[in-house]
């Protein structure tokens, strides 16, 4: 008998040592940006609130910079459940659906309260297309505005043509396209090398890629030209939220809601940061001249069109729901 009970004590031991092991879910967060870069941070601060608020249960490991899965791959291994939970920028999925590319529609969003408005505008329709492919958005981020790296004046469209030009989506292949300029598909983690080996001399993207990708290095002028406020969307498996726990599940939409409130005042802070730090290691940081800004006008205005024929009704339908919200 008392064999028995020791047999009994050491069984229950056993079993209560393996518990913790059992009920914790491990999730993998692949991301495309540096550990430093804003996003990132959020990211991980995203993870820590749900660590804490499920007291361990569900732990989510960020991968940075494209560590795991190149940009272009996330979306596709989060759908395929070889991660659970991804980050990618909407508009690198725009040959996949115009949705994803609304954001990236030259001054159509120009400012963070518009780009927070046209958001809103876009997410039913975005939450739609991604509930199809068996995913869930948690919650989107916007990047700083746009502007032009370059490594000389540009004055006016007609000075864009002929540079590399980086292009990591339909609209930046289209813009090059417009001006004559050559497109070279690179994503941000290549960045760097396609710069310092002068595989691309000029691009268009935010104070934050310029700052991460130590620009000042191989280029030397910046224009501010506020052309567009990409968002980068965190989205997760819908089996794996499924397979969580209520109280899991919870946690998770929570953290997701603080996660993008901080994200959207994180990027707000942190663009006049970028700015001066790239004006402080050399580069000429100015806004476009007047007819550089006439000429991205009318390049803005094609792509609108562009944009609106591929979308259709549905498109215009959100377009018309952004105009009203007062953009």
């Amino acid at each position: 008998m008392r064999h028995w009970t020791r047999f009994s004590v050491g069984l229950a031991g056993a079993l209560l040592c393996s518990l913790p092991a059992v009920a914790q879910t491990k999730w993998n967060l692949p991301a495309a940006y540096p550990t430093d870069n804003f996003h990132t941070e959020n990211l991980n601060l995203f993870a820590k609130d749900v660590a804490d608020a499920t007291g361990g249960k569900l732990q989510i490991t960020v991968h940075a910079n494209a560590s795991l899965f190149k940009a272009p791959e996330i979306k596709r291994a989060v759908q395929t459940g070889q991660a659970q939970i991804g980050e990618v920028i909407l508009s690198l999925h725009e040959n996949e659906d115009p949705i994803y590319g609304l954001d990236v529609v030259p001054f159509l969003a120009t400012s963070f309260d518009q780009a927070h408005k046209l958001g809103e505008a876009q997410k039913p329709a975005l939450e739609k297309k991604l509930a199809s492919q068996g995913l869930m958005l948690l919650y989107t981020v916007a990047w700083p505005p746009q502007g032009i790296f370059a490594k000389k004046d540009i004055n006016t469209v007609e000075d864009m043509k002929g540079l590399k030009w980086r292009a990591y989506n339909v609209g930046t292949s289209r813009i090059a396209e417009i001006v004559g300029a050559q497109p070279v598909t690179i994503q941000a983690a290549e960045l760097p090398q396609a710069l310092a080996t002068g595989v691309v001399n000029s691009f268009m993207s935010s104070s934050a890629t310029g700052y991460d990708t130590k620009v000042w290095e191989s280029l030397s002028h910046f224009y501010d030209t506020q052309a567009w406020l990409p968002k980068n969307m965190i989205f997760v498996n819908k089996a794996a939220f499924d397979a969580l726990d209520k109280p899991t599940q919870e946690a998770v939409l929570k953290a997701a809601k603080a996660a993008e409130e901080r994200g959207w005042k994180m990027a707000q802070e942190k663009t006049k940061w970028y700015m001066e730090q790239i004006a402080a290691k050399g580069m000429k940081v100015q806004p476009p001249g007047p007819e550089l800004k006439a000429g991205l006008q009318k390049v803005g205005e094609q792509l609108t069109q562009d944009w609106l024929k591929k979308a259709g009704p549905d498109g215009q339908a959100i377009v018309d729901a952004y105009k009203k919200s007062g953009s």
